[in-house]
């Protein structure tokens, strides 16, 4: 005899909590549940690579709600169990144990796994990612056994674990295949100041390397052979090449969607009674220019959660959130608005040198998105900006006399040389 549950979250991160817990601020009264493929309770992620790795927070503090927060809201947390098909006519889901799951609304928070290395040594021991508190838990197992360290991406993963290993002692060696690090998700300048940052710290970067192989000895690594045949001697291989988002179900199911799944500005996709929020969703987002694409945000999975809730209890609402982004290195704290996809033009605030300035993005003429190091009031003044959609001329932008929230629908005024 299957369960059925009025609400079924598939997800039991941010985004699959956040659902949880929004269906309920709502009050909504029917069942719901939360599968998840861990055994764990709901957890917050960003700490795994932060402070739940540099050991500042147990993994009690990290946890979205107490144990007793589901159970007196009853919500059901069915943990340990992957979900592997789903049958949209039937509205019924089955997970890897045998179990089976009707529902009433589906929502996919799925998130994703990590993307491993494709060439050969990637399986061996000593190879971890940081998606989940089991990797981290094997990571820190196998930290007092190591001196070498190579994490293999120069992206936010991959830096704030360097940052935090490079603490302990450890020799890291950021390995990154573009010409600098965050090349996704950055300009040149933020990306020239971290590199120099880690530098600084004694993390040796290499830009515009790629991996051909792991080496081992007995099924353990010992180093990163590059294409060029150079060797790079470590005892532990962190990957942080993205991840893949966790959809496999859905597509077999027939629904719409390439990277992740597509839904549309109520979280809903083309499946009935099912919504798809978080890592795995792919939207059309207007502070992207309108592209279609999948945000990693505790920010999109939480506000695409309250979305979906809103459409199940009657009370829609289109999701149209600025996204943000925030990343903790050594004493740097960087506070990130908006998406600086497309932008056009750049203006750095500040000096990079004082380790405290803002990099601002622009597309024909529009404030689209800010990078803020150590620079609060700055964050704070440009999500105005963004949200706006402010044309401001760039000298104005730079000049730390004049706080960013004063430049909000203001005509830039023409410089006389």
């Amino acid at each position: 005899m299957k369960e059925r549950y009025d609400v079924l979250i598939v997800g039991g991160g941010h985004a699959g909590a956040q659902a949880a817990i929004a269906l309920r601020q709502r009050k909504f009264s029917g069942s719901i549940a939360i599968v998840g493929d861990e055994v764990d309770p709901p957890y917050e992620r960003p700490p795994l690579s932060k402070e739940y790795l540099s050991g500042d927070k147990p993994f009690e503090r990290i946890l979205i709600r107490p144990a007793t927060f589901w159970r007196e809201r009853e919500i059901a947390l069915l943990t340990g169990q992957v979900v592997t098909t789903v049958n949209p006519d039937a509205h019924l889901v089955q997970t890897d144990g045998g179990a089976a799951f009707g529902y009433g609304n589906l929502i996919w928070a799925a998130g994703g796994a990590p993307r491993r290395l494709a060439c050969s040594g990637h399986d061996l021991n000593g190879v971890h990612s940081v998606r989940t508190r089991a990797d981290v838990d094997r990571l820190m197992g196998e930290l007092d056994l190591t001196e070498r360290v190579c994490v293999v991406g120069g992206g936010y993963i991959g830096l704030e674990a360097a940052a935090v290993i490079s603490k302990f002692g450890k020799s890291v060696t950021v390995l990154e295949a573009q010409d600098r690090v965050l090349a996704r998700v950055a300009g040149a300048a933020l990306s020239r100041f971290y590199e120099a940052e880690h530098r600084a710290h004694g993390v040796d970067v290499r830009l515009g390397v790629t991996v051909d192989c792991l080496e081992g000895k007995a099924g353990r690594v010992t180093g990163v052979r590059l294409a060029d045949g150079t060797v790079v001697p470590c005892e532990m291989v962190i990957v942080g090449i993205g991840i893949i988002p966790s959809v496999v179900p859905l597509s077999v199911a027939g629904a719409v969607g390439a990277n992740g799944v597509l839904v549309d500005e109520y979280c809903q996709t083309s499946l009935p009674d099912v919504y798809a929020i978080g890592d795995c969703a792919a939207h059309r987002n207007r502070f992207a220019n309108d592209a279609v694409l999948r945000v990693e945000s505790v920010q999109n999975a939480n506000d695409m959660a309250v979305v979906a809730a809103r459409a199940i209890v009657g009370d829609p609402e289109r999701y149209d959130a600025v996204p943000w982004f925030w990343s903790n290195q050594y004493d740097l704290r960087l506070q990130t608005i908006g998406l600086s996809i497309g932008h056009d033009e750049i203006v750095v605030r500040g000096a990079t040198t004082n380790r405290s300035f803002s990099v601002i993005y622009l597309r024909q003429g529009r404030v689209i998105a800010l990078d803020c190091v150590n620079a609060t009031k700055d964050y704070v003044g440009g999500r105005a900006l963004v949200l706006d959609g402010t044309i401001a001329a760039p000298t104005a932008l730079a000049d730390l006399d004049i706080p960013l929230k004063d430049l909000v629908n203001r005509t830039p005024v023409a410089v006389v040389a």
